[in-house]
């Protein structure tokens, strides 16, 4: 039986950038078709900030499951019944925020992994199989291999940590919150400063050593962006719906404006 490729997790594993899109102000499944066309491998589906709900997050990601754009939704810190809700939902990924510790990155893989890697419950067909019947064994060590784990690295705390999560089991990427990192080090906005610049690079560190993915979020300027790819990270959440859609729109509506001007003259 086929599964649901995780485009994301396929790129990676290729050693190539995953780019991916924030999803916050669009709640519909054409979401997947404009993100798709505009070349993006996955989504960042976000239940920590915004109204979405999991049955929408849940709606998408079966929606998404044959598009080529992987669904990944990022739940509340600390909502890992949540989190397997969705995955069991359709998702292909998950995203936990602010994860300090080992401890905590051990318990997220423990809850997140089914049996033997950890104790996931089983909750029946999955959408990622298209609900067909199939061996319990094979579905769940099927399963586990296309799913992306990810958690964020957020404060000088999980920096300082990140040698130790990175080496738990289970985790396959370290993802930087740029934005909350930023606030954290008392220089708000400033994703590109010298202390930002230094917790990525023991990121990118920790995750070489111990074989696992480092990404990045929060950084979103082509500038920084360029930066940090140089660094090496690999999974890239590059932009969010609302801000490009309110750039794109202002710069054209400046642009038809400019039309009128031009024409007095």
């Amino acid at each position: 039986m086929a599964i649901a490729i995780n485009a994301a997790k396929a790129r990676l594993n290729k050693n190539q950038l995953a780019v991916g899109i924030g999803v916050r102000l669009v709640r519909n499944v054409d979401i997947i078709k404009v993100m798709k066309a505009a070349g993006f491998d996955w989504l960042f589906l976000d239940l920590e900030h915004g109204s979405m709900s999991i049955e929408t997050a849940c709606e998408i990601s079966v929606a998404a499951q044959d598009s080529g754009i992987a669904p990944i939704v990022r739940v509340p810190y600390g909502e890992l019944a949540m989190a397997t809700r969705v995955l069991d939902g359709g998702a292909l990924g998950i995203v936990i925020p602010h994860v300090d510790t080992a401890e905590e990155a051990k318990e997220i893989a423990d809850r997140l992994r089914y049996p033997p890697n950890g104790h996931r419950s089983v909750g029946g067909g999955q959408a990622q199989f298209d609900y067909a019947a199939m061996p319990l064994g094979e579905m769940t060590k099927r399963s586990d291999a296309n799913t992306l784990i990810t958690v964020m690295i957020e404060t000088p705390k999980a920096v300082k940590n990140a040698e130790a999560i990175a080496a738990v089991p289970g985790i396959d990427c370290l993802l930087v919150g740029a934005s909350d990192l930023s606030m954290e080090l008392g220089i708000p906005g400033q994703t590109g400063h010298e202390k930002v610049q230094a917790a990525v690079d023991k990121v990118i560190a920790a995750c070489k050593k111990h074989g696992k993915w480092p990404g990045m979020g929060g950084a979103y300027s082509e500038e920084l962006l360029e930066l940090y790819i140089g660094k090496g990270m690999k999974l890239l959440l590059a932009g969010n719906d609302l801000p490009m859609l309110i750039n794109a729109a202002r710069s054209h509506q400046a642009k038809v404006r400019a039309f009128q001007k031009t024409r007095k003259k």
